[in-house]
């Protein structure tokens, strides 16, 4: 009599999530690596009703998401628009709705780059092209004016960073290990912040998996 061999059933893919904050109208999960490949499950939150969040919220007060519930909170180009009092309110939120092994991912202008520019005395010419039109060394510092002139007032920027204060900003929110680069080029700061310690080739590891290159 020949025994069957036992059948193998594969686990399925584990699904990490990923709260996209101040998200606006586009979906992380089509665009951004590492969240277009694997398995992401995407939360959008955001205060603005017409770019249809999946939860609705400010980034300083995230009442409708529950205690450590998330893998990655992602917030590209927020927390500018908060005054320095709100940033450590923003954080610390942040680093409350992650899972113990979870981190933030922050991308925000870089003012020491933007700074050289104004140093130039280049003010008002255009720095990049975006999907709104073109950035201006002005715009980065107080804001999209034609999107303030269109009466959509949170664009304003009321707060900035150089890769040495975002850095200290998410040490002192209470996150445990912080790895932050700086691209000039690009006239941006990215950081990552974890929940809990991470040694040196962990947080090395996270880097290469979420920080852009170049």
């Amino acid at each position: 009599m020949t025994t069957p061999l036992p059948t193998t059933h594969r686990d399925p893919q584990p699904v990490s999530s990923v709260l996209r904050v101040g998200c606006g109208m586009q979906h992380l999960t089509n665009r951004r690596p590492p969240f277009n490949q694997g398995a992401w499950r995407e939360v959008r939150l955001d205060i603005d009703p017409d770019v249809a969040p999946d939860l609705m919220g400010s980034i300083t007060d995230m009442r409708a998401v529950q205690d450590g519930s998330f893998d990655v909170v992602y917030s590209s180009h927020n927390i500018e628009h908060l005054y320095a009092h709100e940033v450590p309110l923003a954080l610390r939120e942040m680093r409350r709705v992650l899972r113990d092994d979870g981190l933030a991912l922050i991308t925000c202008p870089d003012l020491k780059a933007v700074a050289a520019l104004i140093a130039q005395d280049r003010l008002d010419d255009v720095a990049y092209h975006s999907p709104a039109g073109p950035i201006s060394p002005l715009d980065i510092v107080y804001g999209h004016r034609p999107s303030l002139a269109a009466g959509n007032l949170y664009m304003a920027h009321r707060f900035g960073f150089t890769e040495t204060t975002l850095r200290k900003a998410l040490l002192d929110s209470g996150f445990a290990t912080v790895a932050a680069i700086s691209r000039p080029a690009a006239l941006d700061l990215w950081a990552l912040g974890f929940k809990t310690p991470r040694t040196q080739a962990q947080a090395m590891e996270a880097a290469r998996r979420f920080l852009p290159v170049g």
